[in-house]
């Protein structure tokens, strides 16, 4: 079974993904050449003079120290059981990159009509700035390089500020980690000293990326220290090797691994939040929850003809009705939507998931929330059996 999920992910080719999302996302797309590092000095520097503290002017002040806010806010809770008997059925609707500020928006505005909370795995070199794209160093690529780009500075500036309303508004942020390196020497190969690097440099992004972006001081959109899940770019990665860095620095979940409609459980100390294999509706044919495998599976990763949006997107629309259908043909296991900030095959996903959204989410039994709280909610009642 095992073999067969992992067939679901080879739509996830590096080369095409890397250049949909350089295309769809990226402010400065990936350069040929990163240029060279530069290095500290290794010759000594003459001790300063020492020079008179200054007074200070009698009418400075001060200015507050304002404090990032934590990335995964939980501020609604939910019943064990409704009525009916059955544990609320939750959607989890997520996305991967986050970058396109038109599409921060739409999503804003989707959650903010249906009630929903949503995910959103940020890349760290959306707020950083190309200028210093060789501060970031990942395991066997030159320095700065990413297959996504890097941040034009007023774009990186303007992220931040909508990251903070995000999560004013109950949204999660997580982390897509940086470069998004996929395939043959992507991050398959990292060993766990090498992903606690990674995650070092996605801090560093975030708690500095904004400011040099602005060229002025300027607080994190969010604390990074409060990141609770990761989804790994093109869902690849030693699980055991990222997962042993996830729980030292107090994650919980993760959103990477390929499965089914069940009701989720720990894997290597932390929750296992599958995109889901289901049947793509009319064919016969299984796919996973997450748009650019809806997207190869209809069309092969390739646009197809403006005429065909209609029938696609009725088609990822039934796919999507008919795993809620399951779910509650059952015990309400979760249903996880992955989704990345794209237009890809003439917008047909975020229009389909934009419907199912609007149309789903006020159902009584459902309930739209990030993956921070269904932790929170697993955490106070277990996991249901079924």
């Amino acid at each position: 079974m095992l073999k067969s999920l992992r067939a679901l992910e080879r739509p996830v080719i590096a080369a095409v993904l890397a250049a949909a999302l350089a295309s769809s996302c990226a402010d400065v797309a990936p350069a040929g050449s990163a240029g060279s590092p530069t290095q500290p000095s290794s010759a000594p520097t003459a001790e300063p003079k020492p020079r008179p503290t200054p007074t200070p002017h009698p009418s400075a002040t001060p200015r507050p120290v304002v404090r990032p806010p934590a990335a995964a806010p939980v501020t609604r809770t939910f019943p064990a059981k409704l009525p009916n008997g059955k544990p609320p059925l939750f959607v989890v609707v997520s996305f991967d990159g986050a970058g396109d500020l038109v599409l921060w928006s739409h999503w804003r505005t989707v959650a903010k009509r249906a009630n929903a909370r949503m995910t959103f795995f940020l890349s760290g070199p959306y707020l950083y700035p190309q200028t210093r794209r060789t501060d970031y160093r990942p395991p066997y690529q030159r320095p700065g390089a990413s297959d996504i780009g890097w941040a034009e500075p007023d774009k990186a500036v303007k992220r931040a500020a909508v990251l903070r309303r995000a999560i004013a508004e109950g949204h999660e942020i997580g982390t897509h980690a940086n470069g998004h390196f996929c395939g043959k020497g992507g991050i398959q190969r990292w060993s766990a000293p090498q992903w606690r690097a990674e995650f070092a440099a996605f801090d560093r992004m975030v708690r500095t990326g904004p400011a040099l972006a602005a060229g002025r001081p300027l607080a994190a959109p969010f604390d990074p220290a409060t990141v609770k899940g990761m989804r790994t770019p093109c869902l690849e990665g030693d699980r055991a090797a990222y997962r042993q860095v996830m729980r030292q620095r107090g994650m919980t979940y993760d959103a990477s691994e390929p499965g089914f409609i069940s009701w989720p459980r720990k894997r290597d100390g932390v929750w296992d939040f599958p995109l889901q294999s289901v049947e793509l509706a009319g064919t016969g044919r299984s796919t996973l929850t997450m748009d650019y495998n809806l997207w190869y599976a209809q069309s092969n990763g390739r646009d197809a003809p403006v005429a065909h949006a209609p029938r696609l997107k009725a088609q990822v629309l039934a796919t999507y009705r008919q795993a809620l259908a399951r779910s509650r043909a059952g015990s309400n296991p979760p249903l996880f939507l992955g989704n990345h900030f794209n237009r890809w095959n003439n917008s047909v996903y975020s229009d389909a998931l934009t419907t199912f959204v609007e149309q789903t989410c006020t159902e009584p039994d459902v309930r739209c929330v990030t993956n921070a709280e269904l932790v929170a909610w697993l955490a106070r009642n277990g996991t249901p059996k079924g």
